[in-house]
């Protein structure tokens, strides 16, 4: 369902097809959380990896709609901001700020706004334990979703 989504709200451009490769990995991310209350390593860091790559490949391609550097940007951000929520709550496990460095790389293809628009979405006091992966995963989707449909 999330790449059928994706396919029609970003059309046929070159980031669809890093869209349709991530998603599914995106969706196991969020059952292995929901079910074993973590984000491996196994999962986060070379689906970190492969989006920053995949989307540098899309940047160089015609019709490309998004841009390379507010995507690497949009990871060290997202990334440094969570690691930041880590240090400071009890909330947040580090797999989140592994998750965040995908998160800020899929969001920052479609600039500023998107990025900024998850970070200030979730409200919790510090001491609060709530599995954020499958919700940040959700609002990451939202995010791509309104990004390549204003594109």
């Amino acid at each position: 369902m999330a790449c059928a989504l994706l396919a029609a709200a970003t059309g046929a451009r070159p980031e669809l097809v890093v869209w349709l490769l991530l998603a599914p990995a995106a969706v196991l991310l969020a059952t292995v959380d929901l079910a074993a209350h973590r984000l491996p390593d196994a999962l986060t860091l070379p689906l970190a990896a492969a989006a920053l790559l995949l989307l540098g490949v899309a940047t160089v391609l015609p019709k490309a709609s998004g841009s390379w550097t507010s995507t690497l940007l949009g990871s060290l951000i997202l990334g440094t901001c969570y690691f930041a929520l880590f240090l400071i709550s009890k909330g947040f496990g580090f797999g989140d700020v592994k998750l965040a460095l995908v998160l800020g790389t899929a969001l920052g293809w479609y600039g500023w706004a998107t990025v900024i628009d998850l970070m200030l979405a979730g409200r919790s006091d510090r001491t609060s334990r709530i599995l954020f992966g499958p919700f940040l995963l959700a609002g990451t989707l939202a995010g791509v979703l309104l990004g390549s449909h204003a594109r």
